[in-house]
């Protein structure tokens, strides 16, 4: 009987941890929700350590920052896969953007993140103890995100917003679902000698997550673990607001030479191991570079997501995140590379991404 409660366990570990995670949802607001918005998207802007809130202006503003989107002169096409932790996770992102007129522009974007094809253990053993592979299903756990933008000019120059509406679709094969909505909001401004600023706020309303737990499922796994995760979880989560705020400079070399260099301040209404934290935010800043030649050839680097790591004596060390890319822009085609977390230097998800721009121009 001790060897059968044994095998149940294992059994049932594989779809436990999945459930598990969403028991946090107990908390009435979240340190860390919805967590797959905020990985960024875009070579080019990853391999500048997505210091890009001031400076976006294309189709992946979107997602950066709407204001953006209103340097759109045509409608562009944008796409990026990148793979993490050896491939198990697949992350990719599309996004769509046209101007409307002179003075505002639309874009939609979708994001996923999955793990696909996860064992599903827990009707290995049946009431009997006999153990039964033809037992084992597959299922997979995905989180989706879909945005709507829009962005306008405001009747000072140089001087333009943009609103983001987004809707969070999250999967846990048959065991668990939710849906949820919420806003960002975005500003640009733009001098006369290449200086921008920008403001990022996003989930400004905060993200509000509803859960749906699919109960009979719950109850299988119920008492795997004893004296852990004996009730069903919350089914609420509301994912707190995010500010970012960047300012970036452009110079032009002899006309055919650019160096563009960008500064971000991540902010967090909460307190974390962030290079600067208190009680009422914490910050992280991100730097980031883009050299580039004739506007086809570019070479980006970038440091950012400055981390006090706390080691095994207890002592604080400092870790950061650098990132690396290349780029290259011909006849409306532009594919961007980039690497992230050069040398293992911090925690974080780090991988190679791949993404396309086109300006569908290319095709009339």
């Amino acid at each position: 009987m001790h060897l059968c409660k044994k095998l149940r366990l294992k059994a049932n570990i594989t779809t436990l941890f999945c459930l598990l995670s969403i028991a946090v949802f107990s908390q009435t607001v979240r340190k860390y929700s919805n967590e797959f918005m905020n990985i960024g998207v875009d070579a080019a802007a990853l391999g500048m350590s997505s210091a890009v809130t001031s400076h976006s202006a294309d189709v992946n503003a979107g997602y950066w920052n709407p204001a953006g989107l209103l340097a759109l002169e045509d409608n562009q096409l944008a796409l990026m896969h990148s793979s993490y932790f050896a491939n198990i996770a697949n992350y990719d992102y599309a996004a769509f953007a046209m101007p409307l007129d002179n003075r505002s522009a639309v874009g939609i974007s979708l994001i996923r993140f999955a793990v696909d094809d996860i064992l599903n253990t827990t009707q290995l053993i049946d009431a009997q103890g006999n153990i039964n592979y033809d037992r084992i299903s597959l299922f997979s756990t995905a989180d989706y995100g879909l945005t709507f933008s829009y962005a306008r000019k405001l009747p000072v120059q140089g001087l333009n917003y943009g609103i983001n509406a987004k809707i969070i679709r999250r999967i846990i094969g048959d065991f668990a679902s939710s849906w949820g909505f919420g806003f960002d909001a975005g500003v640009q401004f733009e001098t006369k000698n290449n200086w921008k600023f920008g403001v990022m706020a996003r989930d400004i309303t905060t993200t509000f997550n509803a859960w749906a737990i699919d109960e009979e499922e719950f109850a299988k796994i119920q008492n795997a673990v004893a004296g852990q995760n004996q009730e069903l979880p919350e089914t609420t989560e509301i994912t707190i607001p995010k500010l970012q705020i960047g300012i970036s400079k452009l110079v032009d070399f002899n006309f055919d030479y650019t160096l563009l260099t960008s500064v971000n301040l991540n902010v967090r209404f909460e307190e974390n191991n962030d290079v600067i934290s208190s009680s009422f935010a914490s910050i992280n800043p991100a730097l980031g570079f883009e050299f580039g030649y004739i506007d086809m050839v570019y070479l980006r680097a970038g440091v950012g997501n400055f981390q006090n790591e706390l080691q095994i004596d207890n002592t604080e060390q400092l870790s950061f995140q650098p990132s690396f890319g290349v780029g290259f822009k011909y006849n409306g085609v532009q594919i961007d590379y980039a690497f992230t977390d050069i040398g293992d230097q911090s925690v974080a998800l780090y991988s190679n991404v791949f993404s396309l721009k086109l300006d569908l121009s290319i095709f009339r």
